[in-house]
């Protein structure tokens, strides 16, 4: 007796599957790997998303550089106002203070003495290179 495989046997007792059967057919065994596919697609956009998007990985990383260089000017600034806060004090505190300021900056002078300002230096120029001299 012949060995008979079951598709043998249903186009033997069956007549032909309609489209709609078919498509069905077709429909339960592909599901699975559809299925397979739309999830590793599904979590690799997850994953894309995670890293370089507006809110991933990489935007974080340049936020942290951005609040690190943010931080040091902060720290450069308070430096700087206390530095200033000490010579406002000094400039309320020591009438010496104000005297030096006043003859630095304003050029005012005791009486009896004259004040002569010099020029700026000048620097000697610099030969220009390849001018053979």
């Amino acid at each position: 007796m012949p060995v008979v495989t079951r598709q043998a046997e249903k186009s033997a007792t069956e007549p032909p599957a309609t489209l709609r059967e078919r498509a069905l057919g077709w429909l339960r065994r592909a599901w699975r790997p559809a299925a397979s596919v739309a999830a590793v697609t599904i979590a690799f956009v997850l994953v894309w998303q995670g890293i370089s998007g507006k809110n991933g990985l990489l935007m974080w990383r340049e936020k942290q550089a951005e609040d690190r260089e943010l931080q040091k000017e902060i720290d450069a600034l308070n430096q700087e106002n206390a530095r200033l806060r000490q010579r406002v004090e000094q400039l309320n505190s020591n009438p010496d203070a104000i005297n030096q300021v006043a003859r630095e900056q304003l050029h005012y002078a005791k009486p009896n003495e004259v004040i002569v300002q010099l020029p700026p230096e000048k620097k000697p120029p610099e030969q220009l290179i390849g001018s053979g001299k």
